[in-house]
């Protein structure tokens, strides 16, 4: 448990006043994202030591902690009060943290019903480009007055400033949970899974994966039960505990057979209704229908049309070149104001340039 605040602003005003450029890190885990970029010049503000929890209120829901604590600390401190990330926090690697988790925007496989990390997120500490350490946000769980902007973070992949500290709302652990799976083919997994969701039922999760549907159920004992039951009468089986909770966190951790090897990883964010796009290269479809990985050699441009056709966006989540964009083209009006907004956060453009767009 350190504070390393006083360190991180003495190096952010050396770095103001030598004109050098910062690139941030943490545990490294999510060193795979977004573009490749030339670092040979620009520092390391390493934030992996500035850990810690700073304040804990398990009868208010609410969690404020360093941004370079791991995320097996935090479910482990959760867990005495059998508490939770509600977002699921994926761990590519070991040793992720909680700040390169809400700066890479990223949720596991509950995001359609229990939230994401950016609408979990109650206010921030930040290292802007003016080396002032600034509070946005609250540790409270009330109604944000004015700009909120904590969940501008969320996505920014550091460019917006180095965040050094997170509260966040925390939910208790479900007290049941079970996966049920069946044999469905891809074009059928869709529609099904859509009309799943709409039932008010304890899902929880909802994938399709190699010929196999598993949704996932969570809750109340009786409603879990109750709704176990009744799909089972209509096709599916049941995964004993260990299978269930294994292949949830493989999932989570893109562990999972199908996440190996080396061809591109591109994530589709999509209307969870739309057809799946006409690709023949193996498919994963999560949040039952919005989120769909796809791995192949294909063209970013292609990839982009394919998404736009079907209601969403496409980004190069992992592999291939990297060195273009690897994030869906944002028209010219949002790139106008995410400029706009890097200046007023990072006027002299230190903290990872090009990291999210060749443009900021």
């Amino acid at each position: 448990m350190s504070d390393q605040t006083a360190r991180l602003i003495e190096q952010v005003n050396a770095a103001i006043a030598d004109g050098q450029k910062l690139n941030i890190t943490g545990a490294g885990s999510k060193a795979f994202m977004g573009r490749e970029t030339d670092t040979r010049h620009a520092a390391v503000l390493d934030l992996k030591d500035h850990t810690g929890v700073v304040n804990y209120q398990p009868v208010e829901l609410v969690l404020t902690v360093r941004a370079g604590t791991p995320l097996d600390e935090i479910d482990a401190v959760l867990a005495e009060h059998n508490q939770m990330l509600s977002f699921e926090p994926p761990r590519y690697a070991a040793g992720a943290t909680i700040g390169g988790t809400l700066a890479c925007n990223q949720s596991g496989p509950g995001r359609p019903w229990t939230s994401s990390v950016r609408d979990q997120v109650l206010g921030i500490k930040l290292i802007n480009g003016k080396a002032e350490h600034l509070r946005f946000g609250g540790q409270v769980m009330k109604n944000v007055a004015g700009y909120d902007a904590s969940r501008l973070q969320a996505g920014a992949m550091g460019t917006l400033g180095a965040i050094t500290e997170v509260s966040l709302k925390v939910l208790p652990r479900p007290a049941a949970t079970t996966t049920l799976t069946q044999a469905m083919p891809l074009a059928d997994a869709i529609p099904f899974m859509n009309q799943r969701a709409a039932q008010p039922k304890p899902l929880s999760g909802a994938c399709w994966l190699d010929g196999s549907l598993y949704l996932r159920l969570s809750g109340a004992a009786s409603a879990v039960d109750a709704t176990a039951h009744q799909w089972q009468q209509q096709g599916a089986q049941v995964l004993d505990a260990d299978s269930s909770a294994r292949f949830w966190q493989q999932l989570r951790d893109h562990q999972l057979d199908f996440f190996a090897g080396d061809a591109p990883l591109w994530r589709f964010s999509v209307g969870p209704t739309e057809p799946n796009p006409d690709l023949s290269g193996p498919w994963l479809i999560d949040w039952a229908g919005a989120q769909r990985w796809y791995r192949g050699d294909e063209a970013m441009s292609d990839m982009e049309r394919l998404a736009t056709r079907a209601g969403g966006q496409v980004s190069q989540f992992r592999g291939g070149d990297r060195h273009g964009d690897v994030m869906h083209h944002q028209p010219a009006a949002l790139r106008q104001l995410q400029q706009r907004l890097k200046h007023a956060f990072d006027p002299n453009a230190l903290f990872n340039p090009g990291r999210l767009y060749s443009w900021m």
